[in-house]
């Protein structure tokens, strides 16, 4: 069975709770990726398809799972993973972590018993590798990228850096235009490479747009993490990638022998440490060989132009390139500002992309992507400006992009669309003007904030809602004109009040017949987008990149509903790919890789063992056995072949349970006639009630009650055999499915209906935006300032009242 990319990371996650204590997240990354690492490359071997490396005797995973239990397993680890390093020449890139280290693993049991529960995990049927076939989606690169973001979660500020959120890496990726390649022989560099994730990203993109397998170049200062990107680059199916491990900026790896100056390179993209402090550490700012500060040195305590300046000059004269800084240096002054004067003037800088803050795992402050292009440096006239800062989405302690505002970013970009309140492209003349000085920051030239929502005096005076904030719903009043008319009646020029009842505005809206209208068109926009993408679904098989469909499936959704009226497109986009990311994926992947029928089969799970939970839905219990069908859920074939009968069974068992619940509140309580029947939870036993009535006389008061209790007692255990019987027969149904069923089951039933879902909730949700800013607008001057003031008198009169009652004077 092929290996769920929501199963692997879970699986991968809780890897780590075997860690945890001993050391910090930054730390125990290190042995749970080589344990992957492992893990994957033995499978690949003993697979039918290519091996990645040389697997020698006693240098697998096998070798690990031999050693679980052994008392010198710590050094028994290292010297296997030594063996696979030593026959693919990986020293210092898979043997960093010390598996005999008992001052993070413990000593003696505690060592032995931590490593042979972290090495059991990975040997769990449910990560065997071996019989994926979508391998060319990157399920383990995929799974590394997880890990590598939530280690950078956990390990906080201080060692967080390592890793390049992959939403940013995409957005760098596109917008240095990389998909464009126009050669095999483009390369591409990384100065500060961290981990490698900004890299692949970049090379994913040219490859799967191009064929062209760029040539990667990169370098990180920090050993751990530079072995961590080379690991990284070997399960991205990137191993001839040059990783070198040093300081860029006093010794740069990557020089031109000919010249003596640094290498240039035709992509590269960046994310340095933030304002560092000690950056001119073996560095000559006044006689640097590279010169790489001929348009000003940086101030002495802060790097952040340093590193932009040396990505300046690893560019090729006609290279782009990409570096996120903080957004201090689009304003600061003195050295910096006369840096950032030199390089507007000389064209250098294409763009300007203002991220949300709390992005990164380094920091929390707001960051920016600038744009470096030097191919037509010399005739440009202006730079295209982005604030982003406000598309977001809340992932615990971190922000994070979400598909739709990747997405945006890129799409404006790309396209250089100016949009009202986010995109401008600014003239450097007005960059350069008295006024702005050379200043880059975002908000001179681009107004975000939000509009104010002005209190009206008059109106809380006298009454009526502004027809001034009525006018601001315009998108509402465009496309539903006769709406407004019936909605609103005038009170006195300038000033209205609503003909409906607040309660009933909802209705209203969503029934009106141009409202009703708009929302007929965009379903028959969303039928001729399902007609287009329906035989794309119908023929996933092997060959599919499950990847490449969504990303199909979503920009194709995005393009039928540009411009619809009242509906999100963005929104919409969004809505597909958390559908994509919660479980149409793992759909997907598994039909590619085990087929329809396969996928849909009802399968015995594993038997538990003492105390184990079971993880994910379990569809049938038959004779103490669970069963699972990892593609088709028992309600899709409940609903499809079974639904009036589902239905039946479904009603009979509630009304039975609904009735002894009702029996049991009148008479099995504490102290009730036939509490005596019931036992310590208040339910009655059959058994119970059947002796009791054997022993109870027709003239006794509980006879009646208990001949009601047993008879419903008996309802409900028909009910229940009832239903049973009915899941048995759905259960029996699995094994009669044809491919075709499991097909339009999932396909129609699943997929594209719960598409469907999310338009209905996009006009719904349009409806209710319009409902509730009426409702608050009417809330807010219905009660004017006389209304207040004669309530205010009334109450206070009954007050002085009652102080009188009581002998107090006001």
């Amino acid at each position: 069975m092929a290996v769920k990319k929501s199963e692997l990371y879970s699986t991968l996650w809780k890897s780590c709770d075997k860690l945890r204590g001993g050391m910090d997240a930054s730390q125990y990354k290190d042995y749970v990726l080589v344990l992957l690492f492992m893990k994957y490359v033995s499978d690949r071997a003993k697979g039918s398809r290519d091996s990645l490396l040389d697997i020698p005797e006693g240098g697998g995973f096998e070798a690990l799972v031999a050693l679980k239990g052994k008392t010198h397993i710590g050094d028994g680890i290292n010297k296997v993973i030594g063996k696979l390093a030593d026959a693919n020449d990986l020293r210092g890139v898979i043997d960093v972590a010390d598996f005999n280290d008992d001052s993070k693993l413990g000593k003696g049991k505690d060592m032995v018993d931590r490593l042979s529960d972290l090495v059991a995990i990975f040997e769990n049927p449910a990560l065997d590798f071996s019989g994926n076939q979508a391998d060319g989606d990157d399920l383990l690169g995929d799974a590394y990228e997880y890990l590598m973001r939530n280690f950078a979660t956990e390990s906080g500020k201080s060692k967080g850096q390592f890793y390049t959120p992959a939403e940013v890496s995409r957005i760098m990726a596109t917008v240095i235009s990389i998909d464009h390649a126009g050669s095999q022989k483009e390369t591409m560099y990384d100065p500060t490479c961290g981990s490698g994730s900004l890299l692949l990203k970049a090379h994913d993109l040219a490859k799967s747009a191009t064929g062209f397998d760029l040539a990667i170049y990169g370098q990180e200062m920090d050993n751990a993490t530079a072995a961590l990107a080379r690991m990284n680059m070997w399960l991205h199916n990137a191993g001839t990638a040059e990783i070198k491990n040093n300081n860029t900026l006093s010794t740069p790896e990557f020089t031109d022998p000919k010249t003596g100056g640094l290498r240039t390179f035709d992509y590269v993209v960046a994310n340095p440490p933030f304002s560092t402090k000690s950056w001119t550490t073996g560095v000559s700012t006044t006689a640097d060989p590279y010169n790489r500060f001929i348009y000003g040195v940086p101030p002495e305590k802060n790097g952040d132009y340093a590193f932009l300046l040396h990505i300046l000059a690893s560019l090729k004269s006609t290279g782009k390139g990409a570096v996120i800084l903080p957004h201090g240096v689009l304003f600061r002054g003195n050295a910096e500002a006369a840096i950032r004067r030199n390089l507007v003037q000389k064209g250098f800088i294409k763009g300007i992309i203002g991220l949300p803050a709390n992005l990164f795992y380094g920091t929390g402050i707001p960051a920016c992507i600038i744009l470096l292009d030097k191919e037509g440096a010399a005739g440009r006239d202006s730079i295209f400006m982005i604030d982003a800062s406000k598309g977001f989405a809340k992932d615990g302690p971190k922000n994070r992009l979400r598909e739709r505002d990747i997405h945006l970013i890129t799409n404006t970009f790309v396209s250089q669309v100016e949009i009202d309140g986010y995109s401008r492209l600014v003239p450097i003349s007005e960059i350069a003007d008295s006024k702005n000085d050379f200043n880059l920051n975002l908000p001179r030239y681009i107004d975000s904030s939000d509009p104010v929502d002005i209190q009206d005096l008059d109106a809380h005076l006298n009454g009526g809602i502004p027809e001034r904030d009525l006018d601001e719903l315009n998108e509402f009043w465009t496309e539903l004109p006769t709406l407004r008319t019936k909605l609103f009646r005038p009170v006195r020029p300038g000033y209205v009040e609503l003909t409906v009842e607040t309660n009933e505005l909802a209705l209203t809206v969503a029934s009106h017949p141009e409202f009703v209208t708009l929302s007929e068109q965009a379903r028959v926009h969303l039928a001729k987008w399902i007609n287009a993408v329906r035989p794309q679904l119908l023929s996933i098989d092997a060959n599919t990149k499950p990847k490449d469909l969504v990303a199909g499936l979503a920009s194709s959704l995005l393009e039928t509903f540009e411009g619809t009226p009242l509906v999100s497109a963005y929104a919409l986009y969004q809505g597909l790919m958390e559908y994509w990311a919660e479980s149409m994926q793992d759909d997907v992947y598994l039909v590619a890789d085990a087929g329809w029928l396969d996928g849909a089969a009802m399968k015995a799970l594993p038997a538990k063992k003492k105390g184990e939970k079971r993880t994910g839905r379990v569809d049938f219990t038959i004779n103490k056995v669970e069963y699972r069908s990892e593609l088709l859920a028992p309600d899709l074939v409940k609903h499809h072949f079974f639904a009036d009968e589902g239905r039946q069974v479904s009603e009979a068992l509630a009304v039975a349970q609904a009735v002894v619940e009702q029996l049991e509140s009148n008479y099995a309580g504490e102290d009730m006639i036939l509490s005596d029947c019931a036992n310590d939870k208040g339910q009655f036993t059959k058994k119970a009630v059947a002796d009791a009535l054997k022993n109870t006389a027709k003239t006794d008061e509980e006879y009646a009650p208990l001949t009601d209790v047993l008879a419903a007692l008996d309802a409900e255990a028909a009910a229940s055999k009832a239903a049973k019987d009915f899941e048995a027969k759905v259960y029996a149904r699995y094994a009669k499915l044809t491919a075709d069923e499991v097909v339009n089951l999932v396909v129609d039933d699943a997929w594209l209906e719960t598409i469907s879902g999310l338009l209905e909730d996009a006009l719904a949700g349009a409806s209710m935006r319009l409902t509730e800013r009426l409702t608050e607008l009417d809330n807010r001057y219905q009660s004017t300032l006389g209304v207040l003031s004669a309530r205010s008198g009334t109450l206070g009169g009954a007050v002085a009242a009652h102080l009188a009652s009581m002998g107090l004077e006001v």
